[in-house]
């Protein structure tokens, strides 16, 4: 299956509506969140054309591809408009030998480590940056942000499929591509 991978929309319109187009463009299975949907927290500025309401309602449109993880921006009153669940704090995904364990990374990051095998992936948002860090055991893996892009980075998402990574910004095009190890 092709995964589309994304984190921190933050209640950009823009940005989820460019999201979505790609979504659309890169022909995936599922779209996985990986946290702040709506709010955009106290310590970020407005994301563009900042609009909940919006948002909500073109995520719900495809409420049947999408699965999430809460972010530390996402509550139950978020919960209360959107028609997929969000407040689970990680889900798994096997990708062969290998577990993926996706998390907004509040709470499950580098610093607390979620139960990894020798070559799993702990895939987080959180920090507004992309990442690709292979380390003794786990590789660690971050799409950056839809909306609020952080250290000069690009609005983007990551596609997976068959064990291969793809960093891409918004209009599609690769920055970053990593395989899994067999």
């Amino acid at each position: 299956m092709r995964w589309m991978i994304a984190s921190d929309i933050h209640g950009s319109e823009y940005y989820c509506k460019k999201l979505l187009e790609a979504y659309d463009r890169e022909n995936a299975g599922r779209l996985l969140l990986l946290g702040d949907i709506l709010y955009h927290g106290p310590r970020n500025d407005l994301p563009r054309d900042y609009n909940t309401k919006s948002v909500a309602k073109m995520l719900n449109e495809h409420k049947k591809d999408i699965l999430c993880v809460r972010g530390n921006c996402d509550t139950e009153v978020d919960q209360m408009v959107l028609a997929f669940p969000i407040l689970a704090d990680y889900c798994v995904i096997a990708e062969g030998e290998h577990l993926i364990y996706a998390t907004h990374g509040h709470i499950f990051n580098e610093k607390n480590l979620p139960p990894l095998h020798q070559g799993d992936v702990l895939l987080h948002g959180h920090t507004h940056v992309p990442v690709c860090k292979e380390r003794g055991n786990y590789t660690c893996l971050n799409p950056g942000s839809v909306s609020i892009p952080k250290e000069e980075s690009w609005h983007g998402y990551l596609i997976l499929e068959n064990g291969v990574f793809v960093w891409k910004d918004l209009d599609g095009e690769e920055k970053i591509v990593w395989k899994l190890r067999e």
